[in-house]
């Protein structure tokens, strides 16, 4: 049984942990009783949930994420794993000192409006928080504390009002129209950079996937590619997700180039379609420097990234009206939802083909007369004979 009592002018709260194990805490000198109760209501509370520690041994927020980091360790891939630990030591110097049971709403929100106030990209912020997101929930699994204060915490908002209502674009995504692929694919007259970008461009496939094909992911006889692994940073992964792992069609020009290159292409013992001289993937940075941003300097283009291609990509099958949850499937989303929170910028704001399609639906070869004769207003009875 919990009590207060009072000794030496200070008050002593008396109770047993969530083991039957007793303790006795002291408050400060000048406490007052009501203090008492209400750190009283706070033991009792903890106790309830499980997660009651005595003071002393509540480990700091630097220690319970270096635990997680730890644990997650053969759980991530190896770079995913480096990005997590980057976030550890750059970016929590303001939280690794607080025990983590004082880690609150309030600490959480001063954390997000303290990196926005240093001017830290909002991208950066949000990648940032998934990591402490994480690191929380660590804490709750292992009864440091009760709840995780990120979930009610407020977010910090990447978009204007404006953006919000689908009334600007998104600024990080930059696309080539028809005219201007063309003019790009103009200026490139080495085979295995011309294949390369245009498989990048009619596949939407992204670049670490494009530098890990092999001729043995090609169905020639279906006209797909089949995305089977990743080349990043010098290595090789599976894909990430189920959803990453999939099959993209392609149409004949491009499988004709493919073919035209697999005659030309050296053979290599890692059998990748696009090697460098000693038969390993092709660096991505020496590739975009020596190739790509040549090639639209030449061609007189804006200077877009590589992975821009990726967006040329999303960006004409939407221009076509081709099925957003085809266009998902495509590009390796793990939801139509994904894909539209991406480039739902993209989509047209207007679409009378749309509506008269549904009209046509409806009222078939009719409906144009009807609206035609409801133009003309009521016509005169005939008088009978």
């Amino acid at each position: 049984m919990a009590c207060i009592s009072k000794r030496r002018g200070r008050y002593v709260i008396d109770f047993y942990d969530q083991y039957g194990k007793r303790h006795w805490e002291t408050m400060k000198e000048g406490r007052t009783k009501e203090e008492a109760k209400k750190r009283l209501r706070e033991i009792e509370d903890s106790i309830d949930n499980g997660t009651y520690m005595p003071a002393k041994d509540i480990p700091l927020f630097s220690k319970v994420a270096r635990e997680w980091i730890e644990y997650k360790r053969p759980r991530l891939r190896e770079t995913t794993w480096e990005v997590y630990e980057g976030h550890i030591r750059n970016h929590f110097h303001d939280l690794n000192g607080i025990r983590i049971n004082r880690v609150t709403i309030a600490t959480v929100e001063k954390f997000i409006t303290d990196r926005q106030t240093q001017g830290t990209h909002i991208g950066t912020i949000r990648k940032v928080l998934v990591t402490l997101g994480q690191i929380l929930s660590y804490a709750v699994r292992h009864k440091y504390i009760g709840y995780n204060p990120l979930k009610e915490a407020e977010r910090p908002r990447g978009q204007t009002q404006e953006q919000e209502e689908g009334t600007s674009t998104c600024d990080n995504i930059r696309v080539l129209t028809p005219c201007q692929i063309a003019d790009l694919l103009a200026q490139v007259t080495d085979l295995e950079y011309l294949t390369l970008f245009m498989l990048a461009i009619f596949s939407g496939a992204r670049q670490g996937e494009l530098l890990g094909l092999k001729w043995s992911d090609i169905d020639w006889q279906n006209s797909q590619i089949h995305i089977q692994r990743t080349f990043n940073k010098g290595r090789f992964f599976t894909p990430k997700t189920k959803t990453s792992k999939r099959k993209i069609d392609l149409g004949p020009t491009v499988i004709t180039e493919l073919k035209k290159w697999k005659l030309a292409c050296p053979k290599n013992s890692l059998d990748l379609v696009f090697p460098n001289k000693a038969g390993e993937p092709i660096n991505y940075s020496n590739m975009v420097q020596r190739k790509f941003l040549p090639a639209l300097k030449a061609a007189d283009l804006p200077k877009v990234r590589f992975h821009d291609l990726r967006h040329t990509y999303a960006s004409l099958m939407i221009n076509q009206g081709e099925n957003i949850k085809y266009i998902q499937t495509q590009l390796g989303h793990s939801s139509p939802t994904v894909t539209l929170n991406v480039y739902a910028h993209l989509m047209k704001p207007t679409n009378q083909e749309a509506a008269c399609r549904l009209e046509n639906a409806i009222f078939g070869a009719t409906g144009s007369k009807m609206v035609a004769e409801k133009e003309k207003g009521p016509q005169p009875i005939a008088a009978t004979p």
